[in-house]
């Protein structure tokens, strides 16, 4: 089944909101085992929409419209529809009673004869329920290609999704395939690197495929397998994941939906060690990064951003000698700090972090990007330096994720390096 996906909306085709909904869609639909062929992007123009929609339906077998089912002028998309489908646009029985009964329960929400809009439909439609907003979408069959017109609020464009439209392709699909997928997240390595080391897992020809999708500064893996058995389809996507994780285990940081900081808190959880954390040039965004976890106070015991020389020294106990012989960006600040914070929080671990974030503040000897990574532990304490690129923001995003790929790795019992 061929499908495509037409998004409408001047926010979207000038940059100012993404468009989350076409890749919701692509990737529901892909669960179902049916790949998206074309997503295309059109302004609140009548003409454009109507272009859309006749192009679209002379290539599809299906077209998922989202936007411009609003109240306001700009929101036209009913109306090109009843014109490109050659339909009278008419007030919709159902779909104005469903105006009215979500006016009055909708937090907000105040009916007025603007909202009537909404209840114009193409003739000969089908309305799409919406169970979390005033406007219904449509369904219509035009030249043999199904079209579904459903709005552009993602919350409320989801669930129609799922209730009607991927249930309505899905019964009428030729043959259902069965397709499994799964996503694996690194950190640490280059996209050339993972792909020299990832050669031969992917086999098109029996089903299985793999796309690597680089989202700075981390890398996901996502293999795909496809085939007319659910027992089939599992069994090979377990058998390249397999090798995926052999090949890579040293980067390789969650598999699914779970971030780099989640996968550092179950390893906390499960070691039942504490955390404290001491930063400077990163402002707090490592202690974000943990607090954004649900449960961290399990583990995490404190922060202190020490951004002078004053506050390292009157916080953490860096000493002058210190920071006037090797200076607050060196391998031994980053060391003290780290054994500090660890002393003051009496936690197991003390992780540091000290560096030249830019723009300016760079030597010869210490560039933008020169930045000290210190953990101590019960059995050690190790600092290391890197060199970062990029803008400042950059930077810190860097620092913040290799400090956090630090404490997975030790909690992992790998190699600190």
């Amino acid at each position: 089944m061929r499908v495509c996906t037409l998004s409408i909306g001047d926010e979207l085709i000038s940059g100012r909101v993404i468009d989350s909904n076409a890749a919701t869609i692509a990737a529901k639909l892909l669960e179902q085992g049916i790949p998206v062929l074309r997503h295309q992007t059109v302004g609140d123009n009548e003409p454009d929409i109507m272009g859309a929609l006749t192009d679209l339906g002379r290539m599809c077998d299906a077209v998922i419209v989202t936007g411009g089912l609003g109240p306001t002028a700009d929101d036209m998309t009913a109306r090109a529809a009843s014109r490109a489908t050659g339909r009278r646009l008419i007030i919709n029985d159902e779909a104005r009673e469903h105006l009215h009964r979500m006016s009055n329960q909708l937090p907000g929400q105040v009916y007025c004869t603007l909202n009537d809009k909404q209840s114009m439909l193409p003739s000969k439609s089908t309305v799409i329920p919406n169970p979390n907003g005033t406007a219904c979408g449509f369904h219509l069959i035009h030249n043999g290609c199904f079209m579904f017109f459903l709005p552009g609020v993602p919350a409320e464009m989801g669930p129609m999704l799922h209730d009607t439209v991927v249930p309505f392709l899905v019964a009428r699909l030729p043959r259902k395939q069965i397709i499994r997928l799964l996503h694996m997240n690194l950190f640490g390595v280059s996209e050339g690197s993972v792909d020299q080391q990832l050669l031969g897992i992917a086999q098109p020809e029996q089903g299985v495929t793999l796309g690597i999708c680089v989202n700075f500064p981390w890398m996901r893996i996502t293999l795909r397998s496809e085939s007319d058995s659910a027992p089939d389809a599992e069994t090979k996507l377990s058998v390249a994941a397999a090798a995926v994780r052999e090949r890579l285990k040293e980067y390789l940081f969650s598999e699914g939906e779970r971030s780099l900081a989640e996968s550092v808190a179950k390893l906390f959880s499960q070691s039942g060690l504490t955390l404290a954390l001491a930063e400077s040039c990163t402002g707090g965004m490592i202690s974000q990064a943990i607090t954004d976890v649900p449960g961290c106070s399990l583990f995490f015991r404190e922060a202190a951003i020490t951004y002078s020389n004053a506050a390292k020294s009157r916080q953490l106990g860096v000493s002058t000698e210190i920071l006037l012989q090797h200076g607050a960006v060196s391998s031994e600040c980053a060391a003290a700090m780290s054994k500090g914070v660890r002393s003051v929080a009496e936690a197991d671990l003390g992780l540091a972090v000290t560096g030249i974030a830019g723009p300016e503040g760079g030597n010869d000897e210490k560039p933008v990007g020169t930045v000290f990574i210190s953990l101590a532990a019960p059995d050690g304490c190790w600092t290391k330096r890197f060199s970062f690129s990029g803008s400042r923001d950059a930077i810190r995003i860097m620092t913040t994720w290799t400090a956090l790929d630090w404490l997975r790795r030790y909690l992992v019992g790998r190699r600190l390096s």
